[in-house]
């Protein structure tokens, strides 16, 4: 035993690091239900990215309309339509790929229809349980009532509850029974057990909105800030925000003092600071730089000393805007240099193995990577990547929301995926195969270890492509065991139930590591399934009441599982970072869909009838 290692099953075990075992010649290559659902799930997340831009693409293009395209604004909106028009090829190019792989998978699994596969571990039960089930909220998990009857029911005027007083079920505070209540019925809130549970868009505005006494709680505001860009843009939100200070707190009048407003100053930058904090992007917008200087002169006027907390709040912004304007046009070197090397060498010249020896260290270069574009992803991007926005005359490109590092993430899985079927079809020879096959083996099993579960799905998936799997005689020859082991990890049963054990068991060792070790509290997702969760949760739950009130309770569920993956973007990569190899992963080039076919048919010739005529149609249409 030589390593601490997550066991696929969900416990944190002891496993053998090192395999001895001669090479299982008898086994089939990787099982076609799996990388079905795998496939599916890539599939899927690509299709909804690409309506959302096909959307935006939509609304750019009527408004190229009312310029001259001589004219500056006309000149850039032309670039904008092109670099949009770009991405969408992108992504309509994966999505066809991947919607191949899907259906090839798809195919096969009927043709295996019959052919149980056991596994040699238990399943876990996930969600089978008769119980009542967890309910996530920002607070922790909260399990619900099995008689909604028990659950206590009050109206609250906003503005009134401090987090503490939420779960104070002693105090009455201000109803619809109280006689000194100002609020009319569609401006009060429904707490049940002390947990915000609805309420209407104003008195949920009005509630973000601090005075004198009342500051409203960071998780509130995070939550809030978050899903209500599901019905209102964030600069109106600002604009609303700044008009009931105005109204509240008589802000326009000529005589203001400082100490009638009492702590209406500093909280409200407060809330500023926050919104800033939790939700840069945000502030990419001109009207959101603009509403934000206009508060903050305001604010200054009467409470001059809090000038230095302002500056701290606009340079930490700045800053904030500026890393990630450096990390786009990275991107975009990247891809530039990715498509030229691919259009000028089509044959590799040099193999990963050659770049990087050590599996462990491109597990580790490949950790920084997956750190660096999770870090970039705004967590407003996952409420606004499925929310469809009306397209309206009134709707403008600028008011499109915005999704492109979630994109690039997507993006990126998609690419390392193929990059791993590129780099096992280059080589004609077997033992060669065989051995990038065994050496991406080795790698996945170190990326389970780190946490970087995402990396490891990618890797699974490369391997999965049909231009893989159909190489019987190479996988004859490949050690199968330990890849059984991390194919095991894709599971799709109960929901992917085993990733799921194993993405809680890096959990609980995140939460008990040590505020010295790094590399323990690394955690980072199977990202497409987190999304495809994230959208199923948003697609599931109604965003409003009955009644017309806003569910709040969804908007705690969603604020949960972004806030978990909020902590995981913090987390630093411990590992020495080599650029050689890195550059190599993001600019080496990749096949395209007919020239694996063709390496892939000139590694093993055809055998089926189908795989002979796909062979000859790719020959004639290359023109060999």
């Amino acid at each position: 035993m030589t390593e601490r290692e997550f066991d696929v099953a969900g416990d944190s075990t002891m496993i053998e690091k090192r395999d001895d075992s001669p090479p299982r010649r008898d086994k089939d290559p990787p099982a076609h239900d799996s990388s079905r659902d795998l496939f599916g799930i890539q599939l899927e997340v690509t299709f909804r990215l690409l309506e959302a831009e096909k959307r935006k693409l939509q609304v750019l293009q009527k408004e190229l309309a009312q310029y001259d395209e001589k004219e500056p604004q006309g000149l850039q909106r032309r670039r904008e339509e092109k670099q949009l028009e770009n991405n969408i090829n992108w992504i309509q190019l994966q999505y066809n790929q991947l919607e191949k792989e899907y259906r090839i998978a798809a195919m096969g699994a009927l043709r295996h229809k019959g052919q149980i596969r056991r596994s040699s571990r238990s399943q876990p039960a996930i969600g089978l349980k008769q119980t009542a089930k967890p309910r996530p909220s920002i607070f922790g998990t909260i399990t619900k009532d099995k008689n909604p009857k028990d659950r206590r029911l009050r109206t609250v005027s906003p503005q009134m509850l401090s987090f503490s007083q939420m779960f104070d079920h002693s105090r009455t505070g201000n109803n619809n029974n109280n006689p000194h209540s100002h609020y009319s019925k569609d401006q009060t809130l429904i707490f049940a057990d002390g947990i915000l549970m609805a309420g209407s868009m104003e008195a949920l505005i009005q509630h973000l909105v601090p005075t004198d006494e009342y500051n409203p709680d960071k998780t509130y505001v995070f939550a809030f800030l978050l899903s209500s860009r599901l019905f209102i843009r964030p600069h109106d939100l600002l604009d609303e925000v700044c008009q009931v200070c105005i109204l509240q707190q008589n802000l326009s009048g000529d005589k203001l003092r400082k100490e009638k407003l009492g702590k209406f100053g500093p909280n409200i930058i407060q809330l500023l600071n926050e919104w800033a904090d939790m939700f840069p992007y945000d502030f990419r917008d001109e009207r959101m730089m603009k509403k934000l200087r206009e508060i903050t002169q305001r604010i200054l006027a009467i409470y001059p000393e809090l000038r230095p907390d302002v500056t701290n709040t606009t340079h930490s912004l700045v800053k904030k805007l500026t890393e990630l304007q450096n990390y786009e046009q990275d991107l975009a070197k990247w891809s530039s240099e990715a498509t030229l090397r691919s259009n000028t060498q089509e044959v590799p010249t040099t193999d990963i193995i050659e770049v990087c020896p050590s599996p462990l260290e491109l597990a580790q270069q490949l950790t920084h990577i997956e750190l660096d574009r999770l870090s970039h992803i705004g967590p407003e991007e996952f409420v606004q990547a499925f929310s469809k926005e009306p397209t309206t005359k009134e709707t403008t490109y600028k008011d499109m929301k915005k999704t492109s590092n979630l994109e690039a993430y997507v993006q990126w899985f998609n690419r390392l995926s193929y990059f791993v079927t590129t780099e096992i079809c280059s080589h004609l020879k077997k033992k060669n195969r065989v051995r990038i096959i065994e050496y991406f083996v080795d790698v996945a099993k170190e990326c389970i270890n780190m946490g970087n579960f995402n990396s490891l799905m990618a890797i699974i998936a490369g391997m999965n492509m049909t231009w893989v799997s159909r190489l019987k005689k190479t996988w004859s020859r490949v050690n199968t065991a330990k890849f059984e082991i991390l194919e095991h990890q894709m599971d799709p049963t109960s929901n992917f139930g085993i990733y799921r054990s194993c993405l809680k068991a890096a959990m609980w060792r995140s939460e008990g590591a040590e505020a010295g070790s790094k590399q323990e509290k690394i955690i980072i997702p199977f990202f497409s399934l987190f999304v495809k969760d994230l959208y199923f949760l948003n697609e599931g739950c109604s965003n409003k009441l009955p009644n017309g009130d806003i569910n709040f309770e969804k908007f705690w569920q969603l604020a949960k599982q972004i806030s978990d993956f909020i902590t995981w973007q913090q987390a630093e990569c411990p590992f020495p970072k080599n650029d050689k190899v890195i550059n190599y992963l993001l600019t080496s080039p990749v096949f395209s869909e007919s020239t694996l076919a063709l390496a892939s048919f000139e590694c093993e010739a055809p055998e089926k009838s189908f795989e002979k005529e796909k062979h000859k149609q790719l020959k004639a249409s290359a023109g060999v």
